[in-house]
């Protein structure tokens, strides 16, 4: 009896794994669009051939 309930419990264990690779997503991330950057450039470097 012990041995079919550790299968169940693995069994379980993977199918919810399974669930969550393949559920949607539940993100809730503020819908921002595209943001500029606003950092400095870069200083020009010589890059040597």
């Amino acid at each position: 009896m012990k041995a079919l309930q550790s299968v169940s419990y693995a069994l379980q264990y993977l199918w919810d794994g399974a669930l969550r690779i393949f559920s949607p997503n539940r993100d809730e991330y503020p819908a921002t669009g595209v943001l500029p950057y606003d950092g400095d450039p870069t200083k020009a470097t010589r890059h040597s051939r």
